[in-house]
């Protein structure tokens, strides 16, 4: 099993904490769409501590705030690749050859 493997499988552990607690709370655990919903919360999150980081908004503690955000960032999209019954692992490592083909493409051809 790979590091990534490892950090998807302890994604998906925190998630169905999360589902237990949603449920004992509330009645039911999160749709994928709630999921999805609450990245987009934690991307907005983001970008306000990079804004933070780049002095345009005053945070206490930015630099630790901005990697537990990214954090956050990276366990959503795990769990939504699992969620959706996506090899996030694949999915990214043939994104990244086509977008380093395209560029080199690009790139070759000058200006």
């Amino acid at each position: 099993m790979s590091d990534f493997d490892e950090l998807a499988d302890r994604a998906w552990r925190v998630r169905r904490l999360y589902a237990e607690l949603e449920t004992r709370t509330h009645g039911r655990a999160w749709t994928r769409e709630e999921v999805a919903l609450g990245f987009v919360g934690d991307v907005g999150d983001l970008a306000k501590l990079v804004q933070a980081m780049e002095g345009v908004r005053a945070i206490p503690e930015a630099r630790t705030k901005l990697a537990h955000e990214l954090a956050d960032c990276l366990w959503s999209v795990m769990t939504l690749a699992r969620l959706y019954d996506v090899d996030l692992k694949a999915a990214f490592e043939t994104t990244m050859d086509e977008l380093e083909r395209g560029i080199e493409a690009r790139l070759g051809a000058g200006p």
